[in-house]
């Protein structure tokens, strides 16, 4: 399986943007789900989105979708959140998460390897 390793958080004013990396060891991200999650203090992790690297397929949770995207650069192995005009109820913990080979986010699938998380912190 493939093993996953989050970089990129940091501290940022409203409006302003970060750019998440998600880069795996272990095998390739050629054909996974490739998911991005986050917890806020007291609140329960929540899935904010989901590319599937086999065919480029993303998916957002409304919150978020006009403001981040994913992509993937298959030379490194890494797949991207660019979130912009972050916003103070962004603060969280970030986290990717990769499926079993072969999985669709549309299928809804099951993350298995899992990063250490990122903090974003986004002041007001």
């Amino acid at each position: 399986e493939v093993q996953v390793v989050e970089s990129g958080g940091g501290v940022v004013r409203t409006g302003e943007s970060l750019r998440l990396s998600c880069s795996a060891s272990g095998s390739s991200f050629d054909d996974y789900a490739v998911g991005w999650f986050r917890q806020a203090p007291g609140k329960e992790r929540e899935g904010i989105s989901c590319i599937s690297t086999g065919d480029g397929s993303s998916y957002f949770q409304n919150s978020v979708k006009d403001r981040f995207t994913m992509s993937t650069d298959s030379a490194k192995n890494t797949v991207y959140l660019q979130m912009n005009n972050l916003k103070p109820e962004d603060t969280a913990v970030y986290y990717c998460a990769a499926s079993y080979h072969g999985s669709r986010c549309q299928n809804g699938p099951n993350f298995v390897s899992w990063g250490q998380g990122t903090q974003v912190t986004v002041s007001s």
